[in-house]
């Protein structure tokens, strides 16, 4: 080996010496700034834990589920003000679920005869019911909003923005008028005539006659 190569070796392992030296000395800061830096935000859960209020028995079927969606166009302005001085106009999409239920527990004593010869079998249900809209928070947004020069100063210096509370309010309250005018309950009805028609056959009642009450 001649003193040339030795010497171009030495050189190498200082010029690879000193990159991973470059590197540990970068990768070091960074962990250090993750650590230090000031600016950093972080998400700290100090929730209490989950308080059980109640417990309430439910003798219901869930007979149906209607999915809904809805725009609501919300504005607010005022009489004598340009909507870009006072004034917000906001588009807002609210999706969510109506379940129609049937509850069984609202069964009168006489809800249910029998003949004589157990081969036939009659029951009377309530209407079914709807509950109330269950909105999805994933699916509902708000995809559009027009503000004034007002509210935006406003919104800036308050320490709590315009919430969206109202938004999600009017959107239940047209969904539960769109479920109210849907077949949902009246399809909630048909699946639980065949589903105790089903169950009454497999007792070994040869006819069964379901009688639903009319809904409101």
């Amino acid at each position: 080996m001649t003193v040339q190569t030795a010497a171009r070796r030495r050189r190498w392992r200082y010029v690879a010496t000193a990159l991973v030296l470059a590197v540990l000395a970068v990768v070091g800061g960074r962990l250090a700034w993750s650590w230090l830096n000031p600016f950093e935000e972080r998400s700290v859960d100090r929730s209490q834990p989950v308080l059980l209020q109640s417990i309430h028995d439910l003798a219901r079927f869930e007979a149906a589920t209607g999915s809904f969606q809805v725009v609501v166009d919300l504005e607010k302005d005022a009489p004598f003000l340009p909507d870009g001085i006072k004034g917000t106009r906001t588009l807002f999409v609210g999706a969510g679920n109506v379940d129609a239920y049937v509850d069984f527990g609202a069964l009168a004593k006489d809800a249910i005869t029998v003949s004589a010869d157990r081969t036939q079998v009659t029951v009377r249900l309530p209407a079914a019911q709807l509950e109330k809209p269950n909105l999805d928070n994933k699916r509902s947004y708000v995809f559009a909003q027009q503000r004034g020069l007002f509210d935006r100063v406003t919104d800036f210096l308050s320490s709590s923005p315009q919430n969206q509370q109202e938004l999600y309010v009017l959107a239940e309250k047209k969904i539960a008028e769109a479920a109210v005018a849907s077949d949902l309950r009246a399809r909630a009805d048909a699946n639980t005539k065949a589903m105790l028609e089903g169950l009454m056959k497999s007792l070994g009642f040869t006819k069964v006659t379901i009688v639903a009450a009319a809904g409101p």
